[in-house]
């Protein structure tokens, strides 16, 4: 069983406002569970939206080599 968080512990576990995650919610930007009227978060969905939303480092090979003058 996974462990369901409640929309405080979600959005301090992203790092972001309440209302921002509020936000993403009402626009179905994230999944969530909704329990009655309460809203629910499992771990691990947000940690597959981090995984998801994640911009990878360009690697060192694709720089442009200088040129000598």
């Amino acid at each position: 069983m996974c462990k369901l968080l409640t929309m405080d512990e979600a959005s301090g576990y992203l790092g972001i406002s309440k209302l921002t995650l509020y936000g993403w919610v009402s626009a179905r930007k994230i999944r969530f569970v909704k329990i009655g009227r309460l809203v629910k978060f499992k771990q691990q969905d947000l940690d597959q939206w981090i995984d998801g939303h994640t911009v990878m480092a360009r690697s060192e090979a694709k720089k442009p080599e200088s040129r000598p003058r």
